[in-house]
């Protein structure tokens, strides 16, 4: 009778180590890519260039509602900038801003980007509609340091 009961329990450890394989094994290969967002589309924006001019390149972005985007900011220029769009921010969905170590969640209004500085803001824009966009330390929007983003 003890061997029966024996080869009983080898076989439930059997089956239960089969079938913690095969969930192993199949959150491996789906981890991947459900982490992986194929249709996030990167946009860069220089603020400023090493020339120093205070302008946005590219002063006019475009984005559509509902799809994710990759916002990739950097500041080449010798002097801190904003990247300054409170009303773009809140009609759209932040999942994260990250800057060198730090990943920061929650509502984002404006990004300080320090000379050298690159930033990641990932979101989707939710509302249709024409964003200001601009740096908001004294004198650089009257320079020229505006733009304009168009959300379809």
């Amino acid at each position: 009778m003890k061997i029966l009961d024996f080869v009983r329990v080898r076989k439930i450890v059997q089956q239960v180590a089969a079938y913690c394989i095969a969930i192993m094994v199949f959150s491996l290969l789906w981890l991947p890519t459900a982490s992986a967002n194929p249709e996030l589309t990167a946009v860069k924006v220089s603020l400023g260039n090493s020339a120093g001019e205070l302008k946005f390149f590219p002063s006019n972005l475009e984005f559509e509602t509902g799809k994710e985007y990759q916002l990739l900011l950097d500041n080449p220029s010798p002097t801190k900038h904003y990247f300054t769009a409170k009303d773009f921010a809140d009609a759209s969905w932040t999942k994260k801003v990250q800057a060198g170590k730090v990943e920061v969640k929650g509502a984002i209004h404006e990004l300080e980007l320090k000379p050298g500085a690159v930033a990641e803001w990932v979101l989707t824009p939710m509302k249709s509609g024409k964003y200001e966009l601009h740096c908001s330390i004294k004198g650089h929007k009257e320079a020229g340091m505006i733009g304009e983003i168009v959300v379809k």
